[in-house]
């Protein structure tokens, strides 16, 4: 038996370079449960494997993909059975193992979730790890307390895969959304999303020369982090909050203890990686109820395997409108 899989190879300069190759099931890395994978997609993450690995894979050649979905083929593991609908997001999955960029994945048992009837595979990776993280995001700030009557909520990097989804999510669940984008061309996308504002990100990359500045947001979820969350921090209301699950400005910011002190912020950190197994369940169950499918499918765009890496630089520059949905058959 063989598998389809697109083969990263790294070049002496690190520069990655992949191919569409055919390979025998035994190459598939060790695990107690084989999926036949549907569909993967086009994080964030994927595209720092797809170009340089980003320091992320240890171990060439390599079979990226952060996601999958699909339909367990065979298991050795009590939990699963053949015919199960399965995902996949995290667990080091498309860096240190091999992911979903391949019609078959090997994986444990205990990295999988089984999808909730409500979500068939293609949506579950039109969800993916975005959609995963941004549901996370929701959930910590219901956590937290806050709630619709509370006052707006500002998500910045709107336009991208975690943050589209948390707008449609957020508005779903009667939050009035601020939708903070750098891509104005994107506005009516955002309405339709359920966005209530559009916010011009210039407004938040000003540098933080304040520490606090006029209360207006009852909660934030940032995906971006540097000088645009520090300025949305500023501007949380007392005892507000903030999920904080993005690095595209790097992992530092120009903050102050202030809004900590003085309001009473509370910054939730969302890891989706490691996250233990009940509160991915949790997740997924939620996502199967609380995101609109229809509005979902405004998001996605679909590439084969053969199309996908012309657009890793695409996402690491930001100019990907919401999800990539990689079709693994194609």
């Amino acid at each position: 038996m063989s598998f389809r899989a697109l083969v990263l190879s790294q070049a002496a300069d690190r520069k990655v370079t992949g191919a569409v190759e055919t390979l025998p099931v035994e190459k598939l890395p060790t695990g107690d449960v084989t999926v036949a994978v549907d569909y993967s997609t086009l994080n964030y993450k994927d595209g720092l494997v797809l170009t340089t690995g980003g320091g992320l894979v240890k171990t060439w050649p390599h079979v990226g993909g952060i996601d999958f979905a699909g339909t367990v083929e065979s298991a050795e593991n009590a939990a699963f059975k053949p015919g199960d609908k399965v995902v996949l997001n995290g667990y080091r999955v498309g860096e240190l193992h091999w992911g979903g960029y391949a019609t078959k994945a090997r994986v444990k048992g205990d990295w999988l979730v089984k999808l909730p009837a409500t979500i068939s595979t293609r949506h579950a990776m039109a969800i993916g790890t975005a959609g995963y993280t941004a549901m996370l995001c929701v959930m910590a700030l219901e956590k937290h307390g806050v709630k619709p009557t509370a006052g707006e909520i500002l998500v910045t990097g709107a336009a991208g895969g975690v943050g589209s989804i948390a707008v449609a999510i957020l508005a779903k669940l009667g939050f009035n959304v601020v939708a903070a984008t750098g891509r104005p061309q994107e506005a009516d996308y955002l309405k339709a999303l359920g966005a209530t504002t559009i916010m011009d990100r210039k407004e938040l990359t000003e540098a933080a020369d304040r520490p606090l500045l006029s209360e207006r947001f009852a909660g934030l979820v940032d995906t971006v982090s540097g000088v645009m969350f520090a300025r949305a921090l500023a501007q949380v209301k007392y005892g507000g909050a903030a999920a904080v699950c993005g690095l595209a400005a790097g992992p530092a910011f120009p903050g102050s203890i202030l809004p900590f002190i003085l309001r009473s912020i509370t910054v939730y950190g969302i890891d989706s990686v490691m996250l233990p197994r009940a509160p991915r369940e949790e997740a997924w169950r939620r996502l199967g109820t609380d995101l609109p499918l229809d509005k979902l499918d405004r998001t996605v765009s679909e590439v084969g395997l053969s199309h996908l890496m012309p657009l890793a630089p695409r996402i690491l520059k930001g100019e990907v409108r919401g999800r990539v949905v990689v079709n693994v058959a194609d």
